[in-house]
């Protein structure tokens, strides 16, 4: 999520399945390197499957549907493969009397353990549970005594391991200036064992997050840098050697928001224009140029499918099987 959402539609058009479902015609793939070619088809359509929302931000495939989160228009909703939208649950973001217009909704979604799906909300400051009906459970709302930011998105490392990134996004009365802002930093937080810890303290604005398939680098996109970080991580969740992974060139569309890292280690990231995908060694292999800004994304059903969430549309694009499911997907 990133600060373009509080500007998008102020009043909200109904939300539908798009029409005849054809691919954008401002869309396309550009291939700048022939690594692409073993990803994602030069020809592959990109469909719109389900436009009318707010901001749409946080998807997850999960039990046969794309579940996401609308961060202005204050829901959570599911939309299956035919475009069908279903709403789980509205005032997604926690708060009883949300402010018209403002980023406060949910964002983030990840599945758990036990089937549910933990959810990032930014109103609320806090990650909750939420099961298949849309009731809600708490689940970490605070770290030393003082409130969570604003959860954005997260991220479970293969050692069981929850990582979550914690910037401003939510406090809308000027983010950092915002004084109900409790915590002096922007961290990006660990939970292990019952125990979160703040792991990292210095980067402006922490936002979209991944780990390499061994879970032994962590990338963090820092929204404020316009950077796509990289750590080493221990078996003990430590970081080190930082570096900087990708900084994105100044351009309209969006920023340095989510991202998704692949089987093969490859970091797909939202940027100015659209979808950025990376070899592991950073370099740019090629990009999907969206009509309209994205800012999240995720691989679906049996990994051949990455899906989109753009502004006001869900989109969906064919890929060669190698998107990789969130640990406990189902």
């Amino acid at each position: 999520m990133h600060p373009i959402a509080t500007a998008v539609v102020a009043a909200f058009a109904v939300f539908a399945p798009a029409a005849a479902q054809e691919p954008a015609r401002t869309a396309r793939i550009e291939r700048i390197d022939p690594a692409l070619d073993t990803l994602i088809a030069a020809d592959a359509p990109i469909e719109r499957v389900a436009t009318g929302f707010g901001f749409t931000e946080g998807p997850l495939w999960h039990d046969g549907k794309l579940w996401f989160s609308d961060v202005v228009g204050d829901k959570l909703r599911t939309v299956d493969r035919a475009g069908k939208v279903t709403e789980l649950l509205a005032n997604s973001g926690g708060l009883a009397n949300p402010p018209a217009g403002a980023s406060i909704g949910s964002n983030g979604l990840i599945p758990d353990r036990d089937g549910s799906v933990l959810m990032a909300q930014m109103g609320a400051r806090q990650i909750v549970r939420v099961d298949a009906a849309g009731k809600v459970t708490p689940f970490l709302s605070a770290y030393q005594g003082k409130r969570l930011n604003s959860p954005n998105d997260l991220v479970y490392a293969p050692d069981g391991a929850l990582w979550f990134t914690d910037p401003p996004f939510g406090l809308f009365n000027g983010m950092d200036k915002d004084p109900k802002k409790e915590l002096p930093n922007n961290p990006v937080f660990r939970y292990a064992g019952g125990k979160l810890d703040a792991v990292i303290t210095d980067l402006k604005l922490p936002n979209g997050i991944g780990l390499s398939p061994k879970g032994d680098t962590l990338y963090i996109a820092d929204y404020g840098q316009a950077t796509i970080f990289a750590y080493k991580v221990a078996r003990d969740g430590a970081v080190s050697d930082r570096r900087s992974f990708f900084t994105f060139p100044k351009g309209p569309g969006g920023g340095a928001d989510g991202l998704k890292v692949d089987l093969r280690g490859n970091v797909w990231a939202t940027g100015p224009g659209g979808i950025w995908i990376f070899s592991p060694a950073g370099k740019t292999l090629g990009r999907i140029h969206m009509p309209e800004t994205a800012a999240n994304l995720a691989f679906g059903e049996q990994g051949d499918a990455l899906w989109i969430t753009a502004s006001t549309s869900i989109y969906r694009v064919p890929i060669k099987g190698v998107g990789a499911l969130p640990m406990f997907a189902r």
